[in-house]
């Protein structure tokens, strides 16, 4: 009997479909998808986690970036500018600049 063991996505996505209401686990499924080149599935990830929890700042930041690597500016400055509004209402200050700094650099 063959011990095989799981990869991380394999964990994560398990993790999500166990509690798919968890944005921990939602986000680290997309942040593992992307760091393995799997934007599609990473995009999908970000956009079930924001819909789900909008109030969940990181997730603009490196969905933005994704977008941004992935030559899809115009999404990435809705999703940066977006970001940057719930970022602001949490008085999260070093998002609001780290996401006005991306946007910055991509208009």
């Amino acid at each position: 009997m063959t011990n095989q063991k799981k990869t991380r996505r394999q964990v994560l996505e398990e993790f999500v479909q166990k509690s798919p209401g968890d944005a921990f686990s939602r986000y680290g499924l997309a942040m593992e998808c992307m760091s393995t080149g799997d934007a599609s599935a990473a995009i999908s990830s970000f956009e079930s986690l924001l819909e789900q929890h909008a109030d969940y700042i990181p997730a603009y930041l490196m969905y933005g970036r994704l977008l941004v690597r992935e030559s899809r500016r115009d999404e990435a400055k809705k999703i940066l500018t977006t970001g940057i509004a719930a970022a602001g209402r949490k008085g999260d200050q070093h998002a609001v600049s780290e996401m006005e700094a991306l946007l910055a650099d991509i208009s």
